[in-house]
């Protein structure tokens, strides 16, 4: 064995307390970030593959508003000459009663489609089953989420009726792994009372036909709110409502990984510090600088290696056990119906890997040099460690860096995506952590001198050793800097929404013909009856769909709703003035801050909107603020809708209840006087609002979990960096011991520094995390989704994790000391001589 090789594993096996919790540090940074990516990565492909089956072969698709469009379009379709198939369709999310999520149904011409997309013909025993009104083909996944097999009956909600369909036959699972629904077209469209509309058309064109090109031809022949498209931009649109979400989980993830690397920087820093002379004689017995850097930087290589090794499989069982437990969507919704299998890939099998290593490289990298730089005749001197890291105590290459960060933050976002806010974020995080040492200095410089000798001890150590102390302190700053700027921003987040619930849910009761799906409504008899309760003092309705405005991006919804435009600053939560039209100029159109930023919409701005067909000239009057449509939301009054369209049906309804009249009381007499009023989904504000916020909180549990495990980090650096500095001054607490002082005062001495680091760690990372909020809310979330929301501090939850964090910290200190206390006084001041 080499004596390199031998320095390096004694080196190694001195540390291992240290070392063990570095390279689980980096198991769990690359373990988090592998199982998001494996999961994103995973769900997004079975995602894409569910949308290319419904296409099949088709070259193109022609689709439009979610309400679908005039039937009559399909027959010019298939006799245009470049088409050689043409096959319609009519997709609903249906809803089922007494289930969550709707039912996804495809309706189709089986003649056509079987041409197309052959997938979605089931066999059935009846040789007419695909043409009776009543049947219908289930995916395998559909029919075990139901707990249904072929011949048995599913019921399904139009209206506020029911109607019940038989389970012809199954589809392949291989080749449709969503769950859906699949039923002959006529029987669609009577069924579900969509009549002479349709949702879609692929094509397939005739050989040698330029798709591009014929597209732009046919797109101008095409009604205004239908569009043509490559079945792949189709995928691609949708799998952009998921995309900011899915990257800002990834992020976060690679924020453990970070995290991990500054604990290996902190306990390489450490140790060299620690072995300084010992590293200064093996300089003076011959070893040269960059042999000596190269040993070190392969310390930090092997923590690297052997923790993206264990991380590797950890992050496989965690996407399993996540993917069980919180779903492929990680609880934001985007993926509901889907099973995906997890996909492995060596390509991001080795970027994790690679990641880790270079993490724990980084880490080590520093040190290294600052070993290398020494001079061996200083270094061997007794007390020369507390000079280790003094170049380092200069603030300006950190300033320069965060002043970087700050001015990150004003520039635009790439392909829609935040990167230079996630940029700002990680300069000034390497900012504040360079000015560490600078900071220590300072501050602790400014102590006064305390009474008691032990305490008096503390502060003098703290200002003798300023650098290792910032170095120490690296994790602690940076976990507990990320941690508060997710906490504010999730807190920020919650408040502003609960605050626009508030605003947006102002009647005394909600009635809807069910949600979630595309069939529950209240038509003109409904709303009569409801209109003509004598326990309602007024009522409101609303409809709902989703048009199309840019077919390279997802449907955004068109609210109606009975408004009047001069009380709409009143009703709508709005973040500019309005500006209502003058008389003789289009009526008002009002817009989500979604729909403002994606189509740089301003109050005053004439636009077109394809509503029913036409297009319709609107001026819009101001944006407002909407938290429950991702992809944006227009608002129009529902008369102009209905005059516009024809379509007089609701789906929802805001009720004001007439004196001494309650919730309950009203609730059953709305039922009482609608046929079918049982399947009414009858709310106050108060339960849509506890409802919401709990889709929230489930939604962020995985950004808790990531929160913890990067606080978690932060906590064993912390732990790390404090017991490193007390076994490297066991000789000092032999003397200390020898000359009087008892275990008790040398423990308090010990839980005082501890107190006094983790108290300026503690106020470094609230101010960092401060900071990094302010990113967070105003730069990553609005232009990730385009939402703005008020700052809220939680000021009660910070206040109890800083107690935590000190308590914790000044244990470790105390603890620790009792440790390096533990040995005979004697034989600690013996390796002195």
């Amino acid at each position: 064995m080499s004596p390199s090789v031998t320095l390096l594993a004694a080196s190694l096996w001195r540390k291992k307390g240290r070392v063990l919790v570095s390279i689980v540090a980096i198991a769990l940074g690359v373990a988090l970030g592998y199982a998001v990516q494996l999961i994103n990565s995973s769900a997004a492909s079975e995602f894409a593959q569910a949308l290319a089956m419904l296409s099949g072969d088709a070259d193109l698709t022609v689709r439009g508003p979610r309400e679908g469009f005039d039937e009559k379009l399909f027959p010019r379709l298939a006799s245009v000459p470049e088409v050689a198939v043409a096959s319609p369709a009519i997709e609903l999310d249906v809803r089922l009663p007494d289930r969550d999520e709707p039912l996804h149904v495809l309706g189709i011409d089986m003649f056509r489609a079987g041409r197309l997309q052959p997938a979605l013909v089931g066999d059935s025993e009846d040789p007419l089953g695909w043409l009776r009104s009543d049947t219908v083909f289930l995916s395998v996944a559909a029919a075990d989420h139901l707990g249904v097999k072929p011949g048995e009956r599913i019921a399904a909600q139009v209206g506020l009726k029911q109607i019940d369909l038989r389970v012809a036959g199954l589809l392949a699972a291989s080749a449709v792994p969503q769950r859906l629904a699949v039923m002959d077209i006529g029987a669609a469209q009577w069924r579900f009372q969509r009549l002479g509309t349709l949702t879609r058309v692929d094509l397939r064109l005739r050989p040698g036909v330029d798709a591009e090109e014929f597209a732009v031809r046919l797109q101008k022949q095409l009604p205004p709110g239908v569009a043509v498209e490559r079945p792949h931009s189709a995928v691609e649109s949708n799998l952009r409502m998921s995309r900011a979400y899915r990257i800002n989980l990834e992020v976060l993830a690679l924020v453990a990984l970070f995290t991990g690397s500054l604990l290996v920087f902190s306990t390489q820093t450490l140790s060299v510090v620690r072995r300084r002379g010992e590293l200064a004689l093996l300089r003076v017995l011959g070893m040269t600088r960059r042999r000596l850097a190269r040993l070190l930087g392969v310390e930090g290589a092997l923590i690297g290696i052997v923790g993206a090794a264990v991380g590797l499989p950890a992050g496989y069982w965690l996407a399993l056990a996540a993917m069980a437990v919180i779903g492929p969507d990680l609880g934001a919704g985007f993926f509901a119906g889907l099973r995906p299998q997890l996909r492995l890939d060596a390509g991001w099998m080795l970027l994790f890997f690679v990641a880790g290593v270079l993490a724990a490289i980084a880490g080590a990298l520093l040190p290294a040099l600052e070993a290398a730089r020494t001079r061996p005749a200083q270094a061997l001197k007794a007390g020369d460690e507390r000079a280790a890291y003094r170049s380092i105590q200069v603030p300006w290459p950190g300033m320069a860096l965060a002043l970087a960060g700050i001015v990150a933050t004003s520039l635009p976002p790439v392909r829609g995506l935040p990167l230079f806010g996630y940029l700002a974020i990680a300069l000034m995080l390497v900012g504040a952590i360079l000015m560490l040492p600078w900071i220590c200095s300072r501050v602790f410089s400014a102590l006064p001198p305390p009474r008691k000798s032990w305490h008096l001890l503390a502060v003098a150590q703290l200002q003798g050793a300023a650098a290792q102390t910032g170095v120490g302190l690296a994790p602690m700053v940076a976990a507990v800097g990320l941690m508060v700027a997710m906490a504010i921003m999730v807190a920020s987040f919650r408040e502003s929404l609960d605050e626009w619930l508030h605003r947006v849910l102002p009647a005394d009761l909600y009635v809807r013909a069910g949600a979630p799906g595309d069939t529950g409504f209240l038509d003109t008899s409904v709303q009569r009856a409801i209109a003509l309760l004598p326990e309602v003092r007024r009522v409101d309705f609303s409809r709902a769909q989703q048009i199309l405005l840019d077919p390279t991006l997802p449907r955004v919804t068109l609210l109606a709703r009975d408004l009047d435009a001069n009380r709409a600053a009143k009703v709508l939560p709005l973040v500019t003035p309005a500006q209502l039209p003058s008389p003789g100029s289009p009526a008002a159109l009002w817009v989500s801050e979604t729909v403002a930023d994606i189509y740089k919409l301003k109050p005053g701005l004439v636009v077109r909107i394809p509503i029913a067909g036409h297009s319709v000239r609107l001026t819009v009057a101001g944006i407002w603020r909407d938290y429950a449509r991702q992809n944006g939301a227009l608002l129009i009054d529902r008369a102009l809708y209905m005059k516009l369209s024809g379509d007089r049906t609701a789906t929802e309804a805001g009720l004001w209840l007439a004196p001494g009249v309650t919730p309950r009381q009203a609730a059953q007499a709305v039922r009482a006087a609608v046929p079918e009023g049982e399947r009414l989904d009858v709310s106050e504000p108060g339960e849509i609002r506890s409802l919401s916020l709990a889709i929230f909180d489930r939604t962020f549990a995985v950004t808790y979990a990531l929160e913890a495990s990067a606080v978690v980090i932060g906590l064993f650096g912390l732990s790390s960096a404090v017991a490193g500095q007390v076994l490297a001054r066991r000789r000092e607490f032999g003397v200390l011991r020898h000359i009087g002082m008892t275990r008790r005062q040398v423990a308090s001495m010990l839980a005082t520094e501890g107190a006094l680091t983790s108290l300026l760690g503690l106020a470094m990372g609230l101010a960092l995390g401060w900071a990094i909020s302010l990113v967070l809310v105003h730069v990553v979330n609005r232009q990730s989704f385009h939402w703005s929301m008020e700052l809220h501090i939680p000021w009660s939850a910070l206040a109890l994790f800083v107690l935590l964090m000190l308590a914790l910290a000044t244990i470790t200190a105390a603890v620790s000391g009792r440790g390096a206390m533990s040995q005979d006084a004697v034989r600690a001041v013996k390796e002195d001589w």
